[in-house]
C-alpha cells in the first residue's frame, strides 16, 4: 500500500509534457517539403516519434485536453499518410539528426551549439518580361542584355540566360534560354546541368536524371508543377530554390539562395546580374526613365505573321490592373511590356513574377517595390505613390539603380 500511494503521489507531481512532444514533432518536420521524394517516409517517422512521446506521457496527461487532441490528431495524420504504427522513428537529438546534405540542418546545428548566427539570411533574384531584373539587393532594372549573360556565378551554382530581341525596332529583349549548373558538393550531389529553351522546359537534367546523389531524401530534386510550363528545383544541400516558367514564347526565373552561398565567388566572377545588376550600358533608360512608344501607333516593321495588338496607355493600364491591384513596379513593368510588345502574355509574366516574390522572398515588407521618389529613395516598401496622367502620350517608368 505505501508503494502504491507513493507511485500515485509521484504521478501527481510529474508535469504533463505534451507541449514538448509537439515542439519536437514540429522541429522534425519543419524542414520537410511535401513536393520531394521521401517526404512520406520522414513524416511517418516523425509521427511515430510523436506517438511514442504521447504514450510515455499518457498517465500524467490523462486529464489534459491538449494531450487528447494531439492523440486524435496523430491518428488522423497516420491515416492520411498511410503510416504504419510499427517502424523506425525520428530522433529528437540534434546530434543524431544532423544531415550534412540539408542546409536547414546546418542552421539548426549552429543554433543548438549557441553560435551567434542562428538563422540564415536568404536573398531573392528574379528575371521576367523584356527583361526586368530584381537583384539580390532588391534593386529593380530593365535591361537590354541581348545574347548570353551570367545571372549567377558563384562557387556552388551558375545560372546563364540568353535574351533575344522581342520586337524589331525596339531595344527590349526577352529570355528564350536558361542554363543552370549545380556544381558538385561533397557527397550530396554530383555536378548537374539543366537547360531550358522556348517550348522545351524539361523536368529533368540534361543527363536524364531528376535528382542528385541518391538517398531517402534527395539533396537535389526537380519537380514538375505544370507540364512543359513550370518546374521547380530544390537544392537542399545549399538551401536554394529555383522556379522556371514559360509564359508565351519566353522564359522567366526566380531564385532564393542563402547569402553565404550567393556571395561566395571569386573576383573574376563579378559579372553577375543578380549581384551587381546590368552594366550601365545595357540598361534601358533616358535620364532615369523608360521611354515608351507613342500611344495608338503600331511599332515599326510589325510583321503580318505576328500582328501586334495596339495598346494605349489607358487600355494597357486597364489590362494590367485586371491581374495586379497594387500599382507597384510589377504593375508598371506590365504596362511597359504591353506598350512595347503588344504581347498579352507579358501581363501574366508580371503577375507570376510577383507571385514568385511572395513565395520566395524572405521579407514580406519588401515584396512590393515602388518607383523611386524624387529624393532618390530606393523605392522598397509600401508607402510610396506613383501617378500617371491620362494625358501623357507615353508612360514614364522609373528604373531602380
Amino acid at each position: 500500500l505505501p508503494s502504491i500511494l507513493c507511485l500515485a503521489d509521484c504521478q501527481l507531481q510529474t508535469p504533463c509534457r505534451i507541449q514538448k512532444c509537439t515542439t519536437d514533432f514540429v522541429s522534425l518536420t519543419s524542414h520537410l517539403n511535401s513536393a520531394l521524394d521521401g517526404f512520406d517516409l520522414e513524416f511517418c517517422k516523425a509521427l511515430r516519434a510523436y506517438a511514442a512521446c504521447t504514450y510515455r506521457n499518457s498517465k500524467v496527461c490523462r486529464g489534459n485536453l491538449v494531450y487528447h487532441s494531439a492523440v486524435l490528431g496523430i491518428s488522423d495524420l497516420m491515416s492520411q499518410r498511410n503510416c504504419s504504427k510499427d517502424g523506425p522513428t525520428s530522433s529528437t537529438n540534434p546530434e543524431t539528426t544532423h544531415d550534412p546534405c540539408s542546409y536547414s540542418g546546418h542552421a539548426g546545428a549552429r543554433e543548438h551549439q549557441g553560435e551567434e548566427q542562428t538563422s540564415p539570411t536568404y536573398l531573392f533574384c528574379g528575371l521576367f518580361g523584356d527583361p526586368h531584373l530584381r537583384t539580390f539587393k532588391d534593386h529593380f532594372q530593365t535591361c537590354k542584355v541581348e545574347g548570353a549573360w551570367p545571372l549567377i556565378d558563384n562557387n556552388y551554382l551558375s545560372v546563364q540566360v540568353t535574351n533575344v530581341p522581342v520586337v524589331p525596332g525596339s531595344s527590349a529583349t526577352a529570355t528564350n534560354k536558361i542554363t543552370i549548373i549545380f556544381k558538385s558538393y561533397q557527397d550530396c550531389t554530383d555536378q548537374k546541368v539543366y537547360q531550358a529553351v522556348t517550348d522545351d522546359l524539361p523536368a529533368a537534367f540534361v543527363d536524364g536524371t531528376t535528382s542528385g546523389t541518391g538517398g531517402s531524401i534527395k539533396s537535389l530534386q526537380i519537380v514538375e508543377k505544370v507540364g512543359g510550363k513550370y518546374v521547380e528545383m530544390h537544392a537542399r544541400y545549399i538551401g536554394t530554390t529555383v522556379y522556371i516558367r514559360q509564359l508565351g514564347h519566353y522564359l522567366m526565373l526566380a531564385i532564393r539562395m542563402p547569402q553565404e552561398f550567393a556571395m561566395a565567388y571569386e573576383e573574376s566572377q563579378d559579372l553577375q546580374l543578380c549581384v551587381n545588376g546590368c552594366p550601365s550600358s545595357e540598361r534601358i533608360y533616358d535620364n532615369g526613365h523608360l521611354p515608351l512608344p507613342v500611344m495608338g501607333q503600331l511599332l515599326p516593321q510589325a510583321s503580318a505573321t505576328h500582328p501586334w495588338s495596339v495598346y494605349t496607355l489607358e487600355t494597357a493600364t486597364t489590362k494590367c490592373h485586371e491581374k495586379m491591384l497594387v500599382k507597384d513596379i510589377y504593375f508598371y513593368s506590365c504596362v511597359f511590356d504591353l506598350l512595347t510588345t503588344g504581347d498579352v502574355n507579358f501581363t501574366a509574366a508580371a503577375h507570376s513574377a510577383l507571385k514568385d516574390v511572395e513565395a520566395l522572398h524572405p521579407r514580406k515588407e519588401h515584396w512590393h517595390i515602388f518607383p523611386s521618389n524624387e529624393s532618390g529613395g530606393d523605392g522598397v516598401g509600401t508607402g510610396s505613390k506613383f501617378f500617371v496622367s491620362p494625358g501623357l502620350v507615353c508612360l514614364i517608368l522609373a528604373v531602380f539603380l
